[in-house]
């Protein structure tokens, strides 16, 4: 029997593409209709809200910490988070965790090297971008990053809080974010990481000026693999 996926999420937007990712690609690995059981908790997206706006990032791991519990006491065997922003507070947590996690940056790092890419972009909320949540795991593999400048981060981040959490997809949103990637492409980045796991909603590789690394569905993807390992 495969293992037992939990889901913490965050925003609602990220954790269903998440979690129908895994129900949809699981026929892949596990015969038809199959996949493996999957629990999901998700509090209020505005606590996690004031906590990141506070730099409460010990407070934002202590809701992740209580998401982790009630999932463990539902039988997961591990858990994931389609949410790139609060990994930032795992570190927090992590060890007092009762379950293992799967990382999402570990995730995307790993699916660029294989895939040979060498300067990747990084997208996401200001708080994920000024992070070192992706710089650890893109260094562990060798691989250089650059960031958007502050006034792209600012409306990057404007976009993600106020339209694709609640999800509004604006063709405004779209060129904007056509118009950050060419300029990460100008600065030599050779991928660009969707860093916020409502992007992969708007950009994908037919409309980017670089190919993308998806880390929602490549969590989810991850997530299938390992409950069948």
């Amino acid at each position: 029997m495969p293992s037992h996926i939990g889901i913490v999420g965050c925003s609602a937007e990220g954790a269903a593409l998440c979690y129908k990712t895994i129900c949809t690609r699981g026929p892949e690995i596990y015969g038809p209709h199959a996949h493996p059981e999957v629990s999901m908790h998700t509090p209020s997206l505005a606590d996690y809200v004031t906590c990141c706006e506070a730099g409460d990032w010990r407070g934002v791991g202590e809701i992740m910490l209580a998401s982790a519990s009630k999932l463990a006491k539902l039988g997961a065997d591990f858990l994931i988070c389609p949410d790139n922003t609060i990994h930032r507070a795992l570190p927090y947590i992590e060890a007092q965790s009762p379950l293992p996690w799967l990382h999402i940056a570990e995730v995307a790092a790993a699916e660029a090297a294989g895939r040979g890419f060498k300067r990747l972009g990084l997208l996401g909320t200001r708080w994920l971008v000024e992070s070192e949540v992706y710089p650890e795991k893109l260094a562990a593999r060798g691989l250089e990053y650059q960031c958007p400048d502050s006034a792209e981060r600012e409306e990057l981040n404007r976009i993600i809080m106020e339209e694709l959490v609640y999800g509004v997809f604006k063709p405004e949103a779209v060129a904007t974010h056509q118009r950050i990637i060419e300029s990460l492409k100008n600065q030599g980045c050779d991928a660009v990481v969707l860093g916020c796991t409502e992007i992969p909603l708007i950009m994908n590789d037919a409309n980017s000026p670089l190919p993308t690394l998806d880390s929602t569905r490549l969590l989810a993807r991850a997530a299938l693999r390992r409950a069948g390992s």
